[in-house]
């Protein structure tokens, strides 16, 4: 997998020009090939060696248009981002939120339906035909599913882009997430790759995980109605009954009483005999290859840190909040470690939803196929604000 070349690069930002703000602009680089970079670029203060005056700008109808060297980059403070406030967020869904019939209404908008035609030259094969017609099966598979749900979510943005009042949304949010596959999804909306970058490692992580997934018996299982430390006791019972390459983990804090759990099958299966008596209301056998989450999934990570080694990332311009510790991280060499880290890491969804509401977080925005985040969203506040815009 290339990284881009180091070469000046012009970021069209669509941003009025009283509201530019130079915080991050030390961070942005090179521009993607998609409308998908963002406005909202800051940076309070520029490096001594990197003043105004090495920036090129050129201001046609509120639009800014700015040049500037990847190499001039500084080192970049990973804890830009730890006293985040957010006020709008946008969150991408993961992997099982596929539906037939997902990315056909993203046909009507041109900077949409591009997307799909770049990635079927990404992939290989025509990822919007199967996305709108399946079959399920094969929809439903990690090295398909993840893709489609990567293109669909970021087709959603630019269905919304084109919606009366949808650059508005788009410029006011200040912080993104996505649970796990979403958390691509959300680096390249904010910025942090290119589409087609971040496409090559969705591919590659869904194809990795499979190849991980068929090298043993495993498997996931939501449970059902128990808080978390009750899952966890649900879990000890299950390892005492099973040998150490059948072991299991939370593997998904998704939302208070729903908690996913991964392991060895036989370990999955102890666990569903157990669980009513653990008092859970029920148990839901995951629709995916193998145990994600987990030390199953370690053969997956010298694969996605090689190409993550080989691809350029950028400080993102808003925070995005990890998987792995539900924090926001600024440097690139701390994303790629996280992203590689990410499929071997519990999911802390939960700590994630319940830091953005208790920071203040006012409006969320969903994109993609399904409704699971703002189901979890619910969950946590019944009075969350969350909207869908699917494609």
């Amino acid at each position: 997998m290339r990284s881009l070349l180091h070469q000046p690069a012009i970021l069209r930002i669509p941003l009025p020009v009283h509201s530019l703000n130079l915080r991050t602009m030390a961070t942005a680089s090179s521009s993607s090939s998609s409308s998908l970079l963002f406005p909202s670029v800051s940076l309070n203060k520029l490096s001594s060696s990197r003043n105004a005056s090495s920036l090129g700008f050129s201001v046609t109808r509120s639009r800014v248009s700015m040049s500037l060297s990847t190499e001039s980059q500084t080192a970049i403070n990973d804890s830009l981002f730890a006293h985040y406030k957010p006020s709008s967020a946008f969150l991408f869904p993961g992997q099982g939120a596929q539906a037939i019939g997902m990315g056909k209404e993203a046909q009507s908008v041109a900077a949409a339906a591009d997307l799909y035609t770049k990635a079927n030259h990404i992939l290989g094969y025509d990822l919007l035909d199967i996305c709108v017609n399946g079959p399920k099966e094969k929809l439903d598979s990690t090295v398909i599913s993840q893709p489609a749900i990567y293109v669909t979510s970021l087709a959603a943005v630019e269905l919304l882009r084109v919606r009366e009042g949808g650059e508005q949304i788009i410029n006011s949010v200040d912080v993104t997430c996505g649970l796990s596959l979403g958390e691509y999804t959300a680096l390249a909306f904010a910025g942090a790759f290119s589409f087609e970058d971040g496409l090559k490692l969705v591919k590659l992580r869904g194809e990795a995980m499979q190849a991980a997934a068929d090298a043993a018996k495993s498997a996931m299982v939501s449970i059902i109605g128990l808080d978390s430390e009750k899952v966890q006791q649900l879990c000890d019972a299950a390892n005492q009954e099973v040998d150490e390459a059948d072991k299991v983990q939370i593997a998904n804090y998704l939302c208070p009483g729903n908690y996913a759990v991964s392991g060895g099958l036989k370990g999955i299966e102890v666990v569903e005999a157990k669980a009513k008596s653990f008092k859970a209301r029920m148990t839901v056998r995951l629709a995916v290859a193998g145990a994600f989450h987990t030390s199953f999934m370690e053969p997956a990570v010298s694969r996605l840190e090689a190409a993550l080694a080989a691809t350029e990332i950028r400080s993102p311009r808003i925070p995005v909040i990890s998987n792995v510790d539900a924090q926001p991280h600024a440097d690139p060499d701390t994303i790629k470690k996280i992203l590689a880290r990410q499929v071997t890491s519990p999911v802390q969804w939960e700590t994630t939803v319940k830091t953005l509401l208790s920071k203040g977080l006012k409006s969320s925005y969903e994109l993609g196929p399904g409704k699971v985040i703002a189901g979890i969203f619910k969950r946590v506040d019944k009075s969350a604000s969350v909207e869908n815009i699917s494609a």
